[in-house]
């Protein structure tokens, strides 16, 4: 199995490319954020020391900078901010902000959805695996140790990264869709490795020499952040993802931190893996809060999360599939044209 948290990378590496005005404490400029690899530009505020990304062509939605920042930080006084975004420059309809776990319970009047958040309560390492993983976790943790495989933690390094390279690199296409970290050259794969050194931590997992796994964690005031979790194919049959599960929960029992959090529940394989490690389904509520007459009417008529979220499950499940086949034909032709080029130029 192979997990890639695409909210990691979702504004990792933000840049201001300047403001444009400053009324009542807002002040609106242009961001350029990395969207799975791709910087594209955002119009953004900064409100009170926090920063808003405003995303959607029709309904104009603020919220705090999409990616880890919205993981590890609240919003301050929301009704403050709504107020003064009232007053910005630049064209907003809708606030959206969530608590974090553990704060479950409604905090704010406004209206909200539930949001499943995956997390795993942390005490110590002998509970999480004697009481709440599975058996079939268990043993794949046994197995991934009978194997010899080496787990522990490492620092960015010249070697980890040259590892993390040759992960990165299996295949163009992850998960039924273009996979952004491929083909990306040293420095870059070192640098974004390297952000929030200070407050991350990766494990990983190697047999005999070769790097088969690794998960970047990153640490909050709350809890740590499992924002890359990755293994090599052809060493699945060994478990080193749940041999790095185990020494990520190891990690932070000795720490005293009482949850990691692998961001939303997913569907399908990767929630009953979620559910195998110990991992719980926590909602936590997501508050949708109008700012001008054109948010209301969208809250109103149920496009406050966009059409993407508007289409039935099962419409979205078949889009995915057919996303899947289409990248996966994409692959085999492109095999294909190199294997016919490859036996033009051979000599015969």
């Amino acid at each position: 199995m192979s997990l890639h948290n695409d909210c990691n990378s979702i504004a990792e590496a933000p840049h201001r490319v300047g403001a444009t005005a400053m009324r009542h404490e807002v002040v609106a400029f242009r961001e350029t954020v990395l969207v799975k690899g791709v910087p594209k530009l955002f119009n953004a505020v900064r409100v009170r020391e926090q920063t808003f990304m405003i995303s959607g062509s029709i309904v104009g939605t603020a919220a705090l900078q999409t990616g880890k920042e919205e993981w590890l930080e609240d919003v301050q006084n929301p009704e403050e901010v709504v107020q003064l975004l009232k007053k910005s420059p630049t064209k907003i309809d809708l606030l959206r902000f969530w608590q974090r776990i553990p704060e479950s319970k409604p905090k704010f009047k406004y209206y909200y959805e539930w949001r499943d958040i995956a997390a795993i309560p942390v005490s110590t390492y002998k509970h999480w695996f004697t009481k709440q993983i599975s058996p079939k976790a268990r043993n794949k943790i046994r197995k991934s140790e009978k194997y010899g495989v080496r787990v522990q933690e490492s620092a960015v390094t010249d070697q980890l990264v040259e590892g993390i390279m040759g992960i990165f690199n299996q295949s163009p296409v992850r998960r039924g869709k273009p996979f952004w970290h491929y083909g990306k050259d040293f420095p870059t794969v070192k640098q974004e490795m390297s952000l929030d050194a200070s407050r991350s931590t990766f494990v990983v997992a190697y047999f005999q020499d070769e790097l088969i796994g690794f998960i970047k964690l990153l640490f909050s005031d709350r809890y740590a952040m499992i924002t890359l979790i990755l293994d090599k194919t052809a060493h699945r049959d060994k478990a080193p993802m749940n041999g790095m599960l185990a020494k990520a929960v190891e990690i932070c029992a000795d720490r005293g931190i009482p949850y990691i959090t692998y961001t939303v529940w997913r569907r399908g394989e990767h929630g009953q893996f979620q559910e195998s490690n110990g991992f719980e389904k926590i909602r936590v509520p997501e508050y949708f809060v109008p700012v001008s007459l054109v948010g209301r009417l969208a809250l109103a008529v149920g496009l406050h999360k966009g059409l993407k979220e508007a289409l039935p499950e099962p419409v979205v499940v078949w889009l995915l599939e057919l996303r899947r086949r289409w990248y996966a034909f994409k692959l085999e032709k492109a095999a294909a044209s190199r294997s016919t080029r490859s036996a033009e130029v051979s000599p015969g």
